[in-house]
C-alpha cells in the first residue's frame, strides 16, 4: 500500500533559518560561490533538514510525532537549492512494508528532488493507531 505523497519546498531563506536553528552555518548551506568552489552543484541544503523534512512526512503519516517508533536515512545526493524565490522541491512517499501483529507498521520511503532519489535506505516504524 502506498501513502499519499507529502511534497515540501526548500528555499534558500529555509536553509539560514535551519542555519540558526542547528548552529551549522557552513557556508556550502548559503554561499555559491563556497558550495560551487569545493566541487558541489550549488548551494545544498542540511542533510539533516532534509531528514527532518521526511521525518515530518513520516509523523504526518504515523498521526503523532510521538507515534514514530524508529526512522533512519543515508545521505545519497544532495538538495540543490537555487537563488530564486521558489527554491527546489522534495518530494517524500512511502510504501507499507509490514504490519505486525504487535501494531507496528514499517515504511520503505522514498525521498526525491528534481526526479533524483536524495535518501537510501529510507525506513521507518510506526506505531499503529488503534
Amino acid at each position: 500500500m502506498e501513502l499519499p505523497a507529502q511534497t515540501y519546498r526548500v528555499t534558500r531563506a529555509d536553509l539560514v533559518r535551519y542555519a540558526g536553528a542547528s548552529g551549522d552555518f557552513n557556508p556550502i548551506h548559503w554561499n555559491e560561490r563556497t558550495a560551487t568552489g569545493v566541487g558541489l552543484p550549488g548551494v545544498i541544503a542540511h542533510g539533516m533538514f532534509t531528514m527532518a523534512l521526511v521525518g515530518r512526512a513520516v509523523a504526518g503519516w504515523a498521526g503523532a510525532p510521538d507515534a514514530v517508533v524508529d526512522f533512519g536515512v543515508r545521505f545519497t545526493r544532495p538538495v540543490v537549492v537555487p537563488d530564486t524565490d521558489e527554491g527546489t522541491e522534495v518530494e517524500v512517499s512511502a510504501v507499507v512494508k509490514e504490519t505486525t501483529e504487535e501494531g507496528l507498521t514499517r515504511l520503505d520511503i522514498t525521498a526525491t528532488c528534481r526526479g533524483e532519489k536524495v535518501l537510501s535506505q529510507a525506513r521507518a516504524l510506526i506505531r499503529t493507531a488503534g
